[in-house]
């Protein structure tokens, strides 16, 4: 449960984000100084709540908190600063929008953003933790989960409106299908590997459907494979690699055997061929 500690002060402010981990659409932030004289109960981390439920605690947070804001950073700023800079970027905005100067800042996590007007500290699950960081949160993600609603009165081939823009099975079939559309993240291995030399442009568009979903999975699986060798050097990860690198040449082996598809396979050989090079320097170095 939240604790009471922070909230002892009426102008500490909480801090949280959300939108991370998303393909596509902003990342927002809320920022959150709440009135002791005025509880709300229920006060949670917001992943743990129904929408339902945020939607309600959302409006009585607007109502009875000393002052709130909403502040967010667009998907051209996720990929020119990386999405760790963006967060921290709509977080101090969130703090500079507040119509009250806090006295201090809360933030979930391990960082405080830099820049901001006042002293801040960090805390690590702090959205379950303390109070003004759960109202935060709760703010964040209601306000970019309707971001993401209305977005797909716009998108509606790639259904914003159930997954918000995560990479969920279905978000991924409808990428392989259509493509990234403008507000998807290219910063993001999924959505970027659309932009290698525009490798997807014109081989993959013609493409038979079915055909051209399997080959952008496989492409994904490869390049996720690849990624995830950056911090080992254990035989045992080599071992497990190769594993997974011939698991990936069974399963998709009715893409590697077409030839429309023979630029998607050659960039995912020598993807993992140089990301097991690497894998083994690091384990003689």
């Amino acid at each position: 449960m939240p604790s009471l500690a922070s909230s002892n002060s009426a102008l500490v402010c909480g801090v949280d984000e959300a939108g991370r981990g998303p393909l596509a659409g902003p990342v927002y932030a809320g920022a959150v100084i709440l009135d002791p004289a005025r509880r709300i109960n229920g006060l949670a981390d917001s992943k743990v709540l129904t929408p339902e439920r945020r939607e309600v605690l959302a409006a009585r947070i607007k109502e009875r908190a000393t002052a709130w804001s909403v502040a967010f950073a667009t998907v051209e700023e996720i990929d020119r600063f990386n999405i760790f800079h963006a967060s921290m970027l709509a977080m101090r905005r969130a703090v500079q929008a507040l119509s009250v100067p806090p006295e201090e800042v809360i933030v979930d996590g391990n960082s405080c953003p830099p820049g901001l007007p006042c002293p801040a500290r960090a805390i690590v699950d702090g959205d379950a933790t303390e109070r003004p960081i759960s109202a935060a949160s709760i703010l964040a993600k209601t306000a970019r989960d309707a971001e993401m609603t209305a977005l797909h009165d716009r998108y509606p081939q790639y259904g914003f409106d159930k997954h918000k823009g995560y990479a969920t099975p279905e978000h991924l079939y409808a990428l392989g299908r259509h493509g990234p559309s403008e507000i998807h993240r290219r910063s993001f291995y999924a959505v970027g590997i659309f932009f290698q030399g525009d490798l997807f442009a014109q081989s993959w568009s013609a493409m038979q459907e079915e055909l051209r979903i399997r080959s952008y999975r496989m492409c994904c699986e490869a390049m996720k494979l690849a990624m995830g060798t950056a911090l080992v050097g254990e035989r045992a990860k080599l071992t497990k690699f190769d594993r997974e690198r011939k698991r990936l040449q069974r399963a998709y082996a009715d893409v590697r055997s077409i030839a429309d598809a023979a630029p998607h396979v050659d960039l995912v050989d020598q993807m993992l061929r140089k990301a097991r090079a690497e894998l083994r320097t690091k384990r003689s170095a």
